[in-house]
């Protein structure tokens, strides 16, 4: 019979995962408290929450919240660190933790889940390479104001020869 506590644990980590914009399983062993307490503190900033779960608990929210592809992640030491609303910005803060701590690739990326589709260490290392979503709406904005700036200056080049053109016909008239 489980315990009313780990129930309890259970359904609030499935809560978590399946309202998470992305779930990245690391590998914390050789994180000393207080860097696991930096992390934290950086994770927060972000939104993100970074919880070091047992594998059992783990395997049962997982089943629940229909990530049962996550399970072979779910193997030695875990954490987890949920994203609320960036998907890419754990991966952001653990590249960011690596090189300022000397720790030899701790935490490691196991893998990752975001918006559904399942990633291996490698694929969710590579997410650390698409900018932040504000960057993002910006480069749209861009690309969508750049042939309006061009057009709306070509019209003002037209209507400048246009008054040069208007100009020059009167002051040949006059003369």
């Amino acid at each position: 019979m489980p315990q009313p506590e780990k129930v309890q644990k259970v359904e609030a980590l499935t809560e978590q995962l399946s309202n998470a914009k992305s779930v990245f399983f690391t590998d914390y062993s050789g994180l000393s408290v207080e860097e696991i307490t930096e992390l934290r503190r950086e994770f927060h900033k972000a939104d993100v929450n970074y919880i070091v779960v047992k594998n059992t608990l783990a395997r049962r929210s997982c089943e629940q919240a229909d990530l049962k592809e996550v399970l072979p992640y779910l193997d030695g030491p875990n954490a987890m660190a949920i994203a609320k609303d960036d998907p890419v910005a754990p991966v952001r803060i653990i590249v960011d933790f690596l090189k300022d701590h000397e720790k030899k690739g701790k935490p490691a990326i196991k893998g990752a889940v975001i918006e559904g589709q399942l990633l291996n260490a490698e694929e969710a290392e590579k997410m650390k390479d698409i900018p932040p979503r504000e960057v993002l709406l910006g480069q749209i904005v861009s690309g969508i104001a750049s042939p309006l700036t061009g057009f709306i200056g070509g019209l003002q080049s037209m209507m400048r020869q246009l008054v040069s053109a208007l100009d020059a016909i009167k002051e040949q008239k006059e003369s």
